[in-house]
């Protein structure tokens, strides 16, 4: 789409701090972080959200679990991470294109709900 703000950085309109990249997916940094790490995994092909998932494409979302561990490995999340999909206005999206956050070292975020206490 050409006026979404992710196929942009896809198409190197916009530069983005990209931590991976191959024919389907780039991942990069949040400009905004929420916690320590924060990247942004999407498939370059453009699907607004979870809500627009079909039998043609749903592919996608399992590509996008599928490599957020070897993400998690780049970034060194050996402790852990946390994978987070937005979906629409109500679910916090804010840009209209699927992507997977991976958070590392959640319990230093500052997302709402965070930090996590322990036990």
């Amino acid at each position: 789409m050409s006026d979404c703000l992710f196929c942009k950085i896809v198409d190197g309109d916009i530069p983005s701090k990209k931590v991976y990249e191959d024919d389907e997916y780039l991942a990069f940094w949040d400009i905004a972080p929420k916690a320590p790490v924060h990247i942004l995994l999407i498939p370059k092909q453009h699907i607004a959200s979870l809500y627009h998932l079909d039998d043609s494409n749903v592919g996608v979302v399992q590509g996008m679990m599928s490599k957020a561990p070897e993400i998690a490995r780049l970034m060194k999340l050996d402790d852990g991470f946390r994978a987070i999909v937005n979906t629409g206005d109500g679910g916090g999206q804010e840009v209209g294109h699927i992507h997977l956050h991976i958070l590392g070292d959640v319990r230093k975020a500052t997302w709402s709900g965070f930090p996590i206490q322990d036990k």
